[in-house]
């Protein structure tokens, strides 16, 4: 664990005035070993810190095995051919690094608009005149021509045209969207899928086969990244019979689609982009947005007037018109589906690859469109869409050519079977591809915002006015909104001031919402709402794991069997007339997509999501509106170039260090240099400021008296006895408090510290590390201690300090010990319950070594059945309430 100064770079200030988080920390529970204290694994486990597990079962027909540019197979053991030589100096096409950076900078970064690019060049060359120098541009069309001009990265945009080519009206009355030409842009996918499958960025991230992997203790299939499931081991079989690819490598296309808007205030300008990246790449890697999954196209939105968008000719149109895209932009990749072609790859050599359909990841109203079925129904099992969860066959394109050779009425196939029959899947052009198993499961918009949002809360506000009327129902749900508003605050977790009652949800709303609503509606719900939630979360969180077991999924089951057990009490009670919702339904086939496609986190739809934003809306607001998707297009490009330009120079390495460093270097001398001396003196008084401002105590008698705990210098010394003597085994609490060592000198306040772990479920980086912050509170009082929960104990960081002891520096906190209330969780919310503990009518603190944390925790109040005062808030919820539960939902590394 690392101790900051500070949080965002702002300076420490005095710690009565620090910020009101939580403060609450997780710790080991045995008996503390100052030096070499081991902390309990976390629920994610690193798989290289671990006890090696038993070799991964690989499909040995389908082995990756090197060839040559001509697919010659090579010789084992044969290194890839060498790069050709290029200078550590050619920063083509730009002139040096300081040219590329800015660039970088300015049109990706900073996302600067021509004039004020312009204008800062202006004044750069106007302060470079005395020198007789000038700036790296000469104004915005030299940047972009020079952007332009990169030779690597930018594949061309392609276009093509549709029109309705059916039977029309007399022309009178010919509807305008039977006229209408409608583009629809795109890139190769097959050079999309090279640029990835070139860059070196995911040599060590990559799986070239097929494998299954299976658990230390027990013999137990481990889902993680896509490849480890059966569906690419199922599709590695069906490949090999034919000989020709043989020893090739399986390359997945997993495609992604979602209609967004960029502005509701200037005419709802949608867009719907189409998405594509590989299973091959890990998980790690698609979650850390690593650029794995590329914008690949733009499909068309037909519109027309209100009078005929209902009308079946329109829709079956928009239905044809979006596969009739999606078959010509993967036509490229049709050949190589069914015999081997090479490709480079990032580890320098070629293979044979044959490509596959894979997953497709869209929500709910664009599976529907997907699969040409009718709404309500669901698109991978052919249950009544009335009685949606009976049990019943999954679909298949066997089953409906079936049923259109049977020459069936249309009438009858949506009725029997929701299938839309005058509609042609895209993938029934392409080998290999079922387009009913291929639905991706959608964690974000079916199941956090679809039955989270959707479903449950709102079943929970209208059960509170079918059973208590309207006026109560108000009250209640304005104490429910002042709970979550005092909810205490957590390092990345959101406030919600003004409770949940906001207009426009987004996904992150909703995310953050779940992790706090189980406790705010206890003591205004029956026992069975509130487990009904506790099983939806449950499975929340079970399903987004980043490894997923047979347990495992043991465990999504019962919470799925337990949802469906306890949210009967809305039915019961006359709230909701059915549960046949396709979003809620969709929870059924979990268990299944998990043992197809592996951990799920890698084939979320928040994916897209996060790819609208740089690929869609931040280029859009950069365009002057007017044929905007043009100046879009050229914007990703650039982009695309600049990204892979940045790739190669990182290969080559060029940017193993600053850009300042390297200028400094090539003077001759980084001592000497004004500017290096000028810099080094500009830290040092910013520290030297820092440390000025802050008016923290110096001594311990000083902070004693800041914190109120006047025995403070007895901790201390009981602290440094255990540090000095880790192998004394005499209970401390019996030694006296004269043999312990006294510290008279100065200590260093700081109100954080992070700790950084691996948790891979969280967001985090490639390396699947999760770094977090814990803030000290030293104007809220109380504390804990706690036995259970994975042998870890709460407590409550009151201050962070530092100070040296004979020349060995001591990091430490002064903690308030929680006790825990029970031998087991709660049985309705599943969440430990914790209370401060005293001794005697004394707080039980503590001094304990930095060390001895392991992760933050998150408590949340138990409110009981009465309504909160109104000027409670979360700066108060520590002190107000007498018992707290340990908010498992906090994060995925608490769950």
């Amino acid at each position: 664990m690392d101790v900051d100064t500070g949080m965002n770079g702002e300076s420490v200030r005095h710690l009565s005035h620090s910020v009101v988080t939580t403060s609450l920390l997780t710790l080991t529970s045995e008996d503390y070993v100052p030096t070499h204290l081991l902390s309990p694994p976390p629920a994610d486990t690193d798989p290289h810190h671990s006890s090696p597990p038993p070799a991964p079962e690989v499909d040995a027909n389908v082995n990756d095995r090197p060839c040559d540019e001509s697919g010659d197979f090579l010789p084992l053991g044969t290194p890839p051919c060498p790069l050709a030589e290029q200078s550590p100096d050619d920063w083509a096409p730009f002139r040096n690094r300081t040219e590329f950076e800015m660039a970088e900078f300015l049109f990706g970064r900073a996302q600067m608009s021509a004039p004020n690019i312009n204008t800062l060049l202006n004044l750069w060359a106007t302060s470079l005149l005395k020198h007789h120098d000038h700036p790296p541009f000469a104004d915005h069309k030299d940047l972009y021509k020079t952007i332009d001009n990169i030779l690597i990265g930018g594949i061309n945009w392609q276009s093509f045209n549709i029109q309705y080519s059916g039977d029309k009206p007399a022309e009178s009355d010919v509807p305008p969207w039977m006229s209408e030409w409608f583009d629809v842009w795109y890139h190769d996918p097959r050079e999309v899928a090279w640029n990835i499958l070139a860059n070196p960025d995911y040599v060590n991230e990559f799986d070239y086969r097929p494998f299954r992997k299976f658990s230390v203790n027990k013999d137990e299939h481990r889902f993680q990244d896509f490849m480890s499931a059966d569906w690419a081991w199922q599709q590695a079989d069906i490949i090999v019979t034919d000989p020709s690819n043989l020893r090739a490598t399986f390359v997945p296309i997993i495609l992604g689609s979602d209609k967004t808007t960029v502005s509701v205030g200037t005419g709802n300008n949608e867009y719907y982009p189409l998405y594509l990246s590989i299973g091959n790449v890990c998980n790690n890697v698609c979650r850390a947005h690593q650029n794995a999954l590329c914008l690949v196209g733009f499909l068309a939105i037909p519109k027309t007037t209100k009078e005929h968008t209902e009308t079946e000719e329109f829709r079956n149109f928009w239905r044809q018109i979006f596969h009739s895209s999606l078959m010509k932009i993967l036509d490229t990749l049709k050949d190589a589906m069914s015999k081997p072609e090479i490709a480079c790859f990032g580890d320098g050599h070629y293979r044979r690859v044959v490509y596959g359909l894979g997953p497709y990841i869209a929500d709910y109203e664009e599976q529907v469109l997907l699969t040409s079925i009718m709404w309500r129904w669901c698109p991978r099992c052919l249950a009544p869409h009335r009685s949606l969860d009976d049990d019943a066959l999954c679909r298949c394109e066997a089953h409906r050519e079936a049923l259109f050779e049977e020459d069936i009425f249309s009438s009858v196939l949506w009725s029997d079977f929701g299938i839309v029959g005058k509609v042609v899947p895209f993938t029934n052009d392409f080998p290999r591809a079922d387009i009913h198993q291929l639905i991706a499961p959608d964690l974000l918009h079916q199941i956090i915002k679809g039955c989270f949002k959707d479903h449950l809360v709102a079943w929970v506000e209208k059960y509170l006015h079918h059973i208590h009327g309207k006026c109560e129902a108000e009250r209640i749900m304005d104490d429910i909104d002042q709970r979550l508003a005092a909810a205490v605050l957590f390092t990345g977790l959101r406030h919600f001031p003004q409770g949940r009652g906001f207009k426009q949800w987004t996904g992150d709303d909703s995310k953050a919402l779940m992790k706090i609503y189980l406790p705010a509606i206890e003591g205004h719900l029956p026992t069975d709402v509130i487990r009904t939630f506790r099983a939806f979360l449950e499975f929340c969180y079970l399903v987004q794991k980043n490894v997923i077991t047979e347990d495992t999924i043991s465990q999504i089951e019962d919470a799925i069997c337990q949802f469906h057990h306890y949210h009967q009490i809305f039915h019961r009670l006359g709230v909701i007339p059915t549960f046949s919702l396709p979003r809620q339904h969709s929870m059924k086939h979990y268990p299944d997509l998990i043992r197809l496609f592996g951990a799920l986190n890698g084939l979320c739809s928040s994916m897209t999501e996060n790819k609208h934003i740089k690929a869609v809306k931040q280029p859009w607001c950069r365009s002057n509106r007017y044929n905007a998707l043009g100046q879009m297009l050229v914007t990703n490009q650039r982009l695309d170039k600049l990204a892979a330009l940045r790739i190669d120079f990182t290969k080559r390495g060029m940017l193993n260090s600053t850009c300042l460093t390297d200028a400094l270097h090539t003077e001759g001398s980084t001592d000497n240099a004004p500017d290096a001396r000028r810099l080094r003196l500009r830290c040092s008084l910013h520290e030297h400021a820092v440390c000025t401002k802050r008016k923290c105590a110096r001594t311990v008698p000083a902070l004693a008296i800041e914190l109120s705990i006047l025995h403070l210098q007895e901790l201390v010394g009981r602290f440094l006895f255990e540090q000095l003597h880790p192998c004394d085994l005499r209970d401390h609490a019996t030694i006296p408090a004269e043999s312990f060592p006294v510290y008279d000198g100065k200590v260093s306040v700081v109100n954080s510290a992070s700790s950084r772990f691996y948790a891979p479920s969280d967001p985090s980086g490639m390396g699947g590390m999760h770094r977090e912050h814990i803030r000290s509170c030293p104007r809220w009082r109380n504390g804990p201690k706690l036995e259970g929960m994975q042998g870890l104990e709460v407590a409550r960081a009151l201050c962070f300090f530092s100070f040296k002891y004979k020349w060995v520096l001591y990091e430490c906190a002064v903690i308030h010990w929680f006790d825990a209330i029970g031998e087991a969780p709660d049985e309705d919310t599943g969440m430990w319950i914790v209370r401060p503990s005293f001794d005697g009518r004394s707080p039980n603190i503590s001094v304990i070594h930095i060390n001895a944390i392991y992760h933050a925790a998150h408590l949340l109040p138990i409110y009981g059945t009465d309504y909160i005062p109104r000027n409670i808030n979360f700066s108060h919820s520590l002190d107000a309430f007498r018992a707290f539960y340990v908010n498992k939902f906090a994060d995925h590394h608490a769950f």
